[in-house]
């Protein structure tokens, strides 16, 4: 039996996909072999010696600390794609709340009726505070064209806008799904410079805090309105603060909101309400338990951070998977000790990020204890683990 333990409430449809005959599922699990997480914090979560893996529901994973993780040999898997939509339609309701201040708009209809004035009366004058330009024929840049910005800039496409985007990165399956009219530039300052709207999606790193700075908004047209549904401190928040006291940003919307932000003129903050659908959470779920329990029974790793990527389809008789570090000779270490154990190798794959490898190893014959130590005493050697 595999345990999982969930933190946070993980949607039911991931969670049934579990075989109730394979695996027990509990908040409360000591011992778990995998763990479920949405939002919750495991900086400092002391890991049992029996976890394998642990599966984000979703595509952030600033709550986990990744360097442990791969020390110990745990992969973290997260969701990407499995919440863009509900991502991509909040860009759009953050585009219209950022032209047209509907959020202002609504809270002045209110503030008419609370202070006793018929607001009837008044609807026809006061509206004239409120106007702002349509989004139709604005350009609209896309900073990231990956699951999230790639929908963004298709449908900004078929709301008759122009389209820049970029994103140093792109990758062809990425490229394939853009519309054929999206101008993918490969300087950044190119969008800024032709930009009614811009809405950034790319992951926090160290190399992208604060990436929307200073210098950045300098390069932008003047009136532009900055979507910020990525993370919040990817931009400079005392940039972005002088921006909106100049006029130079019209608007900022974000979904990070602080107490210093919200309380600036020109911005719209939300709670965080990027991938908040029942949809989304079910996708996520669903994703986050097809990843964990393909490792747990094949070994195979899918859309990890903090690891390689690796798969292949099962042969042999037993499965070998080393975790191991990137160095020079260790598959022929490794190989060595089948053979000098007449141990012979069906198939196999090795996969390497960074400073960490991954091998997985199907074997024709089965092999004993002894075997299996024998890897394990190798050096550079992180993590093994066979599968029947």
């Amino acid at each position: 039996m595999y345990r999982i333990k969930t933190f946070n409430k993980i949607s039911p449809v991931g969670l049934n996909k579990f075989d109730p005959e394979l695996y027990t599922v509990s908040d409360d699990e000591p011992c778990a072999d995998g763990i479920l997480v949405r939002s919750a914090k495991l900086l400092d979560y002391e890991f049992p010696s029996s976890l394998l893996a642990i599966a984000r529901a979703g595509v952030g994973v600033n709550n986990i600390p990744l360097d442990r993780c791969s020390e110990a040999g745990i992969p973290v898997f997260n969701t990407p794609g499995a919440n863009a939509n509900a991502v991509k339609e909040l860009v759009l309701c953050a585009m219209l709340m950022g032209s047209r201040d509907v959020d202002g708009s609504i809270r002045w209809v209110r503030d008419q009726v609370a202070s006793g004035v018929d607001v009837t009366t008044v609807v026809e004058k006061g509206k004239s505070a409120f106007i702002g330009p349509e989004i139709y024929r604005k350009t609209l840049g896309v900073i990231g064209l990956g699951a999230i910005g790639s929908l963004v800039a298709n449908i900004a496409i078929a709301l008759g806008m122009d389209v820049y985007g970029y994103d140093p990165f792109l990758s062809v399956d990425a490229a394939l799904r853009l519309d054929r009219h999206i101008h993918v530039v490969k300087d950044i300052n190119e969008l800024y410079k032709r930009a009614d709207y811009i809405t950034i999606h790319i992951h926090f790193t160290n190399k992208t805090k604060a990436m929307i700075n200073a210098d950045a908004i300098s390069n932008m047209k003047r009136g532009v309105r900055f979507i910020n549904l990525a993370r919040g401190e990817i931009v400079d928040d005392d940039a972005m603060l002088a921006a909106l006291d100049t006029g130079k940003v019209a608007a900022y919307i974000t979904d990070f909101p602080n107490n210093r932000i919200v309380q600036a003129p020109h911005v719209i903050a939300m709670p965080h309400l990027g991938a908040s659908t029942p949809e989304s959470e079910q996708n996520c779920a669903a994703m986050a338990v097809d990843e964990l329990r393909d490792y747990l029974e094949n070994g195979n790793i899918r859309n990890s951070v903090n690891l390689p990527d690796a798969s292949l389809e099962r042969s042999g008789v037993m499965r070998m998977c080393i975790l191991h570090r990137n160095v020079p000779a260790m598959l022929a270490s490794i190989t060595a000790l089948f053979a000098k154990d007449n141990v012979n190798v069906e198939n196999m794959s090795n996969r390497t990020r960074g400073d960490y490898a991954y091998a997985i190893v199907d074997l024709g014959t089965r092999i004993d204890h002894s075997v299996v130590e024998d890897v394990k005493r190798l050096p550079n050697i992180i993590r093994v683990r066979v599968i029947a």
